[in-house]
């Protein structure tokens, strides 16, 4: 049942402070006032007042406001609440009421969520009341504000003034337990890889009747005319190719793709055995075994003010049990710009600074590692955590001075960008090496990494990751946590892909400006970005239109970043400087003069620094003329175009490689079996071969039985519409039910698409069955006309005797209508009904009754034996 997101605050508890104390408070929010009190202090010295002698909320310990709670516990005093008045943005009431509260002898605190906030009112209280009186204001975390009458106390929170933003609270997404299933969706009339028959061409879904039975077949089309059907539920046996530009197309059970795959999979386990070298060196390297979380850790992890995301909270602990390991972390997050990422980061720090180890952060450019700074300063400064920022553009003087306070031990956390790499940069006890966008570093410097920190845990941030980074994390060699759930009311944004037009770029331009929003202009060349700047201002004299690129001096270019972040200025007029790190929700506007000048990596971290708002966002991606584009550059903007759901990051790295060739990215000896069979699956047969070598099970060979039954299992084209939608929900249905998650998934379906008709029903049971059966000792489930046939795995006579005789007890076969052959392991059984919609329900809810039963029985009798 929903939570109603109406306020209610009928009483206030003040408590001693403790986290016991907050824990056992379920549904309750909570502030320590003595934090508060310091930082009204801080805000009221800002606006040349007087603070009171008396401190007026310190003398409890935590505030917890509650819509419902039982009576206050020891120490704890209790008073009628009210809920906080909502103002929902207008700023100028809420001074307003501020002033009447305090003229009537109130006492007024602020608690917002950032400094900027802080600052702001701070700001507009000077501008209406001429700094006569204040409210006390400071930096925190509770969900909603309230009043106590009786003591004259109102406090409010940043949802009381700007509208409720709770934490965010998702739906849980079905996952498969492991980090990447398939990133490259399959293209109608695009080339598809058949794990079994080779390379055809993909022509669709398409719906086909069989003796009475609907189901949908995924149809590929071989050389010479040959057609091959697929079912849905063997959907993961065909991939989309990505390989080489025109691949051989096969006839069905011809030779040459069996002697093709047989050469991939040599070829794959001689990569396996190069790779997992490399995978053990880590793994047996011995690094430093980081303690359980602290309090401090909890503390700093309640003062994120979002909900984690299920990725995201997954991400964090697969992090912090590589840190508590004694073998060395060298993990890759992936996810999108603004899902997350950095905060992984954060908490990874946090924990690697308690253990009094240092933690170093490399960006690619000054102004991400700026932001980082900014953002590390503001989580970190609450707990006395120094954190330092070191750059080529600082004095030699400074740089000296950090790199030596770095060698002390003084400095808790450094980031920097590639000044970090020199010689003179070392650290007394390092304990984490963070990295952000690996993609931009060349492989000199990774390397160099790698010899300098071999000891050290390593986390790696990316949006989208390089070719060999992917294969890796494919394969199963490298760690890898995927975050691709979006942040709350995250949008795609809009994208228009087409010729320059300068009537559309005024349009766009004049659009967003008059929503209140910001423009970013992409011209990637400094020779004429002024040129293009003075054609602007012409166009829109009224704006004021600035100019930021990587030559220009770092003061300078900082001070114009921060005037736009500000709102000095409508436009910005920059190059690709702006695809690292900048955080600016107000700007939702890109246009890119000459898109097919730049890498598609390139293209989706420059869209992604749009759309990080609630306000809907607009990119347009312009070229010359069509005909003077190369097949690359078509094909580059293509998939721009089409990569417009939110997440694409691993989509994007994949169809990258596709257009760029294997062998330009990962060695002429893999390209080329790569181009035999298609990237995806060269990589599940060089992860088998991995998974061989370490002696674990492959995956594919984790036993599924095969259920083939006269029932009608699809998704109709009356409940989702979409073809591509309809196969990625196939494709997760058999993700579900690998990593046992498909009532999640029935959930979740139904949320999104409304009541489940009775043929998704039955596909989500048939799928259930599967795995169930194979737990209960049955190989597989088939049936003719009305014959059912159940072959079990040799020695499971006691299975075979228990469905025999549930088949009777519940009446599906009459006398003598039961078949046992003990030397195949198989009964037959006679089923009694006729009809076709009679025989569906019953057999289905006999088969699940009767498995049920198999595997209960079964796990009693080895308890009972153990």
């Amino acid at each position: 049942m929903r939570r109603s997101c109406k306020w209610r605050c009928d009483r206030v508890v003040l408590g001693e402070y403790g986290e016991e104390a907050e824990r056992s408070r379920r549904g309750c929010s909570g502030v320590r006032p003595d934090v508060l009190e310091a930082r009204a202090r801080e805000f009221m010295s800002k606006a040349g007042l007087e603070p009171p002698d008396e401190p007026v909320l310190s003398r409890w310990g935590t505030i917890v406001a509650a819509e419902t709670f039982g009576a206050p516990e020891a120490g704890e005093l209790e008073f009628p609440g009210a809920a906080a008045r909502e103002f929902r943005g207008d700023l100028t009431a809420a001074v307003r009421n501020w002033n009447d509260l305090m003229s009537s002898g109130n006492d007024v605190f602020l608690l917002l969520d950032g400094k900027a906030q802080v600052e702001r009112i701070h700001e507009l209280w000077l501008e209406s009341s001429g700094g006569k009186g204040a409210p006390r204001a400071g930096v925190g975390a509770l969900q909603r504000g309230f009043s106590i009458p009786e003591l004259k106390l109102s406090l409010f929170t940043s949802s009381d003034l700007l509208g409720a933003r709770e934490k965010q609270r998702r739906p849980r997404r079905v996952s498969s337990g492991t980090p990447v299933v398939s990133y490259a969706e399959l293209e109608v009339n695009g080339y598809a890889v058949h794990m079994d028959q080779g390379i055809g061409i993909y022509r669709g879904l398409v719906s086909r009747e069989v003796m009475g039975v609907t189901r949908e077949y995924l149809f590929l089309e071989y050389a010479g005319g040959d057609k091959l059907y697929v079912p849905t539920t063997q959907l993961g046996k065909v991939q989309r190719y990505v390989g080489g530009e025109n691949p051989k197309v096969h006839r069905l059970r011809a030779r040459d793709w069996a002697r093709s795959r047989a050469a991939a999979r040599r070829s794959a386990s001689k990569t396996a055995r190069g790779l997992l070298q490399l995978y053990m060196e880590r793994k047996s390297a011995r690094g430093f075994a980081f303690s359980p979380d602290e309090p401090w850790q909890r503390e700093l992890e309640d003062g994120f003010p979002y909900e984690d995301t299920p990725d995201q909270a997954r991400a964090v602990v697969e992090v912090k049990a590589d840190m508590e390991s004694e073998s060395v972390m060298d993990r890759l997050i992936c996810g999108d710009v603004g899902y997350g990422k950095t905060e992984v980061a954060v908490r990874a720090a946090m924990k690697s600074v308690l253990d009094s180890r240092q933690v170093a952060l490399l960006a690619p450019t000054t102004i991400l590692a700026r932001q980082h700074y900014e953002t590390f300063r503001e989580r970190f400064d609450p707990f006395g955590v120094k954190v330092e920022m070191l750059s080529r553009f600082l004095s030699r003087k400074e740089q000296e001075s950090i790199a030596r306070q770095a060698r002390h031990g003084e400095i808790d956390i450094l980031i920097g960008t590639h000044r970090m790499l020199q010689k003179d940069v070392a650290f007394k006890t390092l304990g984490l090496f963070i990295v952000d966008e690996e993609q931009k570093f060349g492989v000199a410097h990774k390397e160099r990494l790698r010899r300098r920190y071999r000891d050290v845990d390593t986390l790696t941030l990316t949006a989208t990751p390089i070719p060999r980074t992917l294969q890796m994390s494919l394969s199963g060699i490298r760690d890898i946590s995927i975050i691709d759930t979006p942040p709350e009311d995250r949008r795609p944004v809009v994208t228009y892909v087409g010729e320059f037009d300068m009537k559309l770029v005024r349009r766009a331009v004049n659009y967003e400006i008059a929503r209140g929003g910001q423009v970013f202009y992409v011209h990637n060349r400094i020779a004429s970005i002024r040129h293009v700047a003075e054609t602007l201002r012409h166009a829109f004299p009224e704006m004021s239109i600035a100019i930021g690129h990587g030559q220009m001096d770092e003061d300078e270019l900082e001070r114009v970043m921060l005037e736009f972040a500000d709102g000095a200025h409508e436009v910005l007029v920059c190059t690709t400087i702006i695809e690292s790190g900048l955080d600016l929700p107000n700007v939702n506007t890109l246009i890119v003069d000459r898109a097919d000048l730049l890498g598609l990596a390139q293209m989706y971290q420059i869209r992604g620094r749009v759309g990080r708002s609630r306000v809907r966002a607009y990119a347009y991606m312009f070229y010359p003329r069509r005909d003077t584009l190369s097949d690359t550059a078509v094909a580059r903007l293509a998939t721009i175009n089409e990569m417009t759901p939110l997440g694409s990051g691993m989509r994007v790295a994949q169809r990258d490689l596709e257009i760029r060739g294997a062998g330009s990215l990962l060695g002429a000896e893999q390209s080329g079996q790569i181009e035999a069979v298609g990237f995806e699956l060269y990589c599940e047969l060089l992860k088998e071969a991995v998974e061989i070598l370490k002696g674990e099970t492959p995956e594919a060979t984790i036993p599924e039985a095969v259920v083939e039954l006269p029932v009608d299992a699809y998704i109709p084209d009356d409940y989702i519409a979409d073809q591509e939608i309809r196969v990625e929900e196939y494709r997760r249905l058999i993700v579900a039910g690998k990593s046992g998650t498909i009532d999640e998934f029935a959930i979740e379906i139904e949320d999104r698409f409304g009541e489940a008709p009775v043929p998704v029903k039955q596909l989500l049971e048939v799928e259930r069955l599967k795995r169930n059966a194979a737990r209960a000792g049955i190989v597989s489930i088939t049936m003719k006309k009305n014959e059912l046939k159940l072959e079990f795995d040799e020695e499971e006579e006691r299975a075979m005797t228990m469905a025999a005789s549930f088949a009777q007890r519940e009446g599906i076969v009459g006398e003598g209508c039961v078949y046992t052959d003990s030397e195949s392991w198989t009964i037959y059984l006679k089923l009694r009904f006729e009809e076709a919609h009679k025989r569906q329900e019953l057999l289905l809810k006999w088969l699940k009754s009767t498995i049920d039963d198999i595997i209960m029985t079964g796990e009693t009798i080895s308890g009972a034996q153990r």
